[in-house]
């Protein structure tokens, strides 16, 4: 590596960005799992599903419209696979640039203020003041409502980016630093290698979370 930051670089040889091809690398890997045999795992996958489908209908106080959180299931599914291949060697990840990541929360922020703002702009002003604000902190309540909630995509998109990049950071700076060691702090650092990997597949799997239950919030202000 040339310096800390090349494993994000999204330029090949060929001064192509094929390593954005990465974000659909799951679709050349799993459609046999899924669509040939029934497999434990697909019955793991669609029990997470059905979980998530039924959380994300308490949240938009949702009973019988049936395919109103596929889009952030779809959501999840994305960018947990992507975090996850992530952490695999030589696989770019993707989920690490803000690209990607406010291209996926910027057109939803967009298409969920417009839908509020057209079909129901009275609910959409009532969440500009909370209840029981006093009235000489009314203006002041407009700006701060109005402003926190303007960069909702952006802080959507920087607390993704900021914790898949700051793992993949430690993960190459303790890789860096074995060349020279002796075998018992070697040993040590490759324990605490591990522990971290563990970390990290845990926090693509929180992020990931965290991400579509919060576009599922912002998106249940608005009805």
């Amino acid at each position: 590596m040339s310096n800390l930051f090349s494993s994000f670089d999204p330029s090949s040889s060929m001064n192509l960005s094929l390593n954005w091809l990465s974000a659909i690398l799951s679709i050349l890997i799993l459609p046999t799992i899924f669509w040939l045999i029934p497999s434990r795992l697909s019955m793991l996958w669609n029990k997470i599903l059905f979980i998530l489908n039924k959380e994300f209908k308490i949240l938009l106080n949702l009973k019988n419209n049936k395919g109103s959180t596929l889009i952030f299931i779809s959501l999840f599914s994305m960018i947990l696979i992507n975090n996850l291949t992530s952490l695999f060697p030589y696989i770019f990840s993707s989920t690490s640039h803000m690209t990607l990541n406010l291209s996926l929360a910027l057109p939803m922020w967009l298409s969920f203020m417009l839908f509020g703002w057209i079909n129901n702009y009275m609910h959409m002003f009532a969440h500009l003041v909370p209840q029981g604000t006093p009235p000489a902190l009314m203006p002041f309540m407009v700006c701060i409502e109005t402003t926190s909630n303007i960069i909702r995509p952006l802080t959507l998109a920087i607390r993704l980016t900021a914790n898949i990049m700051a793992g993949h950071l430690l993960l190459t700076l303790l890789g860096n630093s074995g060349n020279k060691l002796s075998f018992m702090i070697l040993s040590i650092l490759i324990f605490s290698q591990l522990m971290l990997f563990v970390l990290e597949s845990a926090v693509a799997m929180i992020q990931a979370y965290v991400f579509s239950i919060l576009s599922t919030l912002y998106s249940s202000e608005v009805n």
